[in-house]
């Protein structure tokens, strides 16, 4: 593949360097996650009050997963792609990726990721105000961790889904999204009536 910048990789060229590969838990990923948690607020320390949370996969004791740290920022909603935000995180190795859905108003950032197809500890990191839809998702993390048959069934479906879609990442988050909506349905009720 002729030289490329990681904004210009197509979703084929993401799928081929950096496969679906889902590993058994590693006990390791919360201290990750604490870590980059304090490196992120050092960083961001001129933003007050930030809400950082673990979610994904990886925040659920003994589920199996891609090797990927998800962090979830709160922000304030006025500083949405600010260039301060995106300077401060480059410094420590992100790598802003404009996110284009039907939900844009939110930040992504990835770090890890290497061109040559090499990857590092991978750490995906999705901003926006907490009122954003994306919260949403831990409800999601919370059912799961405490309905770990649940979190079973999410494991064997992954794992299946990984097989079938190993090269098409696209895909194989959206082959996801009825468990995910039924499941964060499920933990929104649950911690609506408690």
């Amino acid at each position: 593949m002729n030289k490329k910048n990681i904004d210009h990789l197509t979703a084929e060229d993401w799928g081929n360097l950096f496969p679906i590969m889902i590993s058994p838990y590693n006990p390791n990923w919360p201290v990750l996650f604490n870590e980059e948690k304090e490196r992120i607020k050092n960083t961001l320390s001129y933003l007050v009050n930030l809400q950082i949370e673990h979610f994904g996969s990886t925040s659920v004791p003994g589920l199996q997963a891609k090797d990927t740290i998800d962090i979830l920022i709160g922000i304030p909603h006025a500083e949405l792609f600010a260039q301060q935000i995106i300077d401060s995180m480059n410094e420590i190795g992100y790598h802003y990726f404009l996110q284009q859905d039907n939900e844009a108003d939110y930040m992504v950032f990835g770090k890890g990721y290497k061109l040559e197809g090499r990857k590092e500890q991978t750490f995906h990191v999705h901003m926006s105000a907490t009122n954003h839809p994306i919260w949403e998702r831990i409800y999601f993390r919370d059912f799961l961790r405490e309905h770990p048959e649940t979190a079973k069934k999410y494991a064997d479906l992954k794992i299946q889904l990984a097989k079938k879609f190993r090269n098409r990442r696209v895909d194989y988050r959206i082959a996801k999204t009825d468990f995910v909506t039924r499941i964060t349905k499920k933990g929104k009720a649950l911690a609506n009536n408690t």
